[in-house]
This record gives C-alpha cells, sequence and structure tokens, in this order.
C-alpha cells in the first residue's frame, strides 16, 4: 500500500505538465524517500512476523541503520527545503518563479542526498568499532543506531558525541528551517483581506504542515526524551507509526487535500480508462 500510494502520486507529477513546478518536485522527492524508509525496515518486519527465528544478522543490522538513517535524514532536509519553498510562494509570489528555479531546486536536492549519505555512512562504519557480546537482543523490530548501540560491551562516547553533533549541526538548523518561516507565512495569510484568500493560501501549506507534526512529533518522542530502562509497547508503536504509518499517510495526507493532484487522477482515470465519461445517445 505505501508503494502504490508513493508511485501514484510520482506517476501523476510525471504525467501531468501541470504538476511541473517546484513544489511539486519536492513532493515527488518525498514520495521516493517514503518508499525507500518503509522499504528499509517494513519487509523483513513482516518476514519476522511469519517466522519464530528472529535473529538477523551484525552486517545486515548495520545496513538497516544505514538505510534508515539516510532516508530519515534526507526526508528532514526535504521537508526544510519544501518549507522555504511555502514560503517564498506565499510571501513573495512575484519572485517565486526567480527563486524558485529548477536549477535552484536540483540544487538543493543534489546537495542534501550525498551529504546525507555520507552523514548515515560515518555513523555506520563507527559502529565497526564496537563489540557485541550478550544476549544481543534488541527491544524492537528493526535495527536503530541507538538501539544497537545500548547492545554494545566497548564505550560508545565517540558514537553518542556524533549523534549530539548530527543533532547540533543538522537536525536542529533543518528544524529551524521546516518552522520559522511558518512565522511569517501566518502573518502574511492573516493580512489577506478575504476568506477565501486566506482559505486558499492556507491550504497549500496544510498538507506540508500535517506531514512535517507526524514526522517530527513521533521522532523527538523516541529520540528526544530520556531513555527508558525498560522499553514497553508504547515504544513499538511510535516506532511504527514512523516507520510504517507515516510513509503510507504521507501520500494519503497530500492527494485528499490538494485539489490539483485530484484533478490530475481523474484525469488520468479518464484518459486512460475512460473512467467518468458521459455517454449520450442520439435518437
Amino acid at each position: 500500500m505505501t508503494w502504490t500510494g508513493n508511485l501514484l502520486i510520482l506517476g501523476l507529477i510525471y504525467n501531468d505538465s501541470r504538476l511541473h513546478t517546484p513544489m511539486y518536485f519536492f513532493l515527488g522527492n518525498l514520495a521516493c524517500l517514503d518508499a525507500g524508509s518503509s522499504s528499509a525496515t517494513v519487509p523483513r518486519m513482516l518476514a519476522d512476523l511469519l517466522t519464530d527465528v528472529r535473529t538477523i544478522s551484525l552486517t545486515a543490522c548495520r545496513a538497516q541503520v544505514f538505510f534508515f538513517m539516510f532516508f530519515v535524514g534526507s526526508e528532514l532536509s526535504l521537508l526544510a527545503g519544501m518549507s522555504y519553498d511555502r514560503y517564498i510562494a506565499i510571501c513573495h509570489p512575484l519572485h517565486y518563479s526567480h527563486i524558485m528555479s529548477w536549477e535552484v531546486c536540483a540544487q538543493l536536492v543534489s546537495v542534501a542526498w550525498p551529504l546525507e549519505f555520507f552523514h548515515s555512512l560515518i555513523h555506520t562504519l563507527c559502529t565497526h568499532r564496537l563489540t557485541f557480546c550478550g544476549q544481543n537482543i534488541i527491544q524492537g523490530f528493526f535495527c536503530d543506531l541507538p538501539l544497537l548501540l545500548q547492545l554494545s560491551c566497548t564505550d560508545t562516547f565517540i558514537n553518542i558525541l556524533l549523534i549530539f553533533l548530527s543533532v547540533l549541526f543538522i537536525g536542529l538548523p533543518a528544524f529551524l528551517i521546516t518552522f520559522i518561516p511558518y512565522i511569517q507565512i501566518f502573518h502574511t495569510i492573516l493580512r489577506i483581506p478575504t476568506k477565501e484568500g486566506k482559505h486558499k493560501a492556507f491550504s497549500t501549506c496544510a498538507s506540508h504542515l500535517s506531514v512535517v507534526f507526524i514526522f517530527y512529533g513521533t521522532l523527538s518522542f523516541t529520540y528526544l526524551r530520556p531513555a527508558p530502562s525498560h522499553p514497553g509497547i508504547n515504544d513499538s508503536l511510535v516506532s511504527v507509526i514512523y516507520t510504517v504509518i507515516t510513509p503510507l499517510l504521507n501520500p494519503l495526507i497530500y492527494s485528499l487535500r490538494n485539489k490539483e493532484l485530484k484533478g490530475a487522477l481523474r484525469n488520468t482515470l479518464h484518459k486512460h480508462f475512460h473512467i467518468g465519461t458521459d455517454i449520450r445517445l442520439s435518437l
């Protein structure tokens, strides 16, 4: 279902020339990241649910850590870029086409993805300095970096320091770039004289805000609170939300709240499957 929803978004954006704009360029990249992050965790989880032997090799565990960090970290940067795009569209509409050109959009993505690749690679390579002993039981359904560090028998100071630096120099700037523009966006929307204009302006941000709050809310609950001594069912449920539910909900949120996407879907169905065609009989 996650793959179907995100591939549908990509197909609609590719086939409908009216969606060839920076906003939908970022949305297409978000669909790719959601499909990738889901693929990094869900297939293994589904396989484990069908068998009693739920073991994973250390190499496969490190690979899962790398891909999950890469997709989630890239999504942080992408949500920040989408927030900046909405800021320019609403607060500086006359300069939008000049500021958010295709070259700028391509540069933002081409910088964010490689940087996150090396960032995830560094964290993964640093796990090779660790040794593991004991039962080696991960309290979760996938290999997350903090859970993997808890199993280490050696000092994890360097790994934790890298995580702290990542939050300080990558996570915090992405958070600020994502939320600070909305202060000016809401201020601009409130100055719009008509209710119809306010509703139209806010509707372009509602989908993005919904995705941002779900994404940051679940990540904050998982990573920005004191680690419990005995992880419970609530921790597993939150993990399911941001690894399984969020990639599934994102295409639904954007498609149900976006008139242009719904129009593109109707046009595609009408063009290829003749759904909704009116038939008249001449007698």
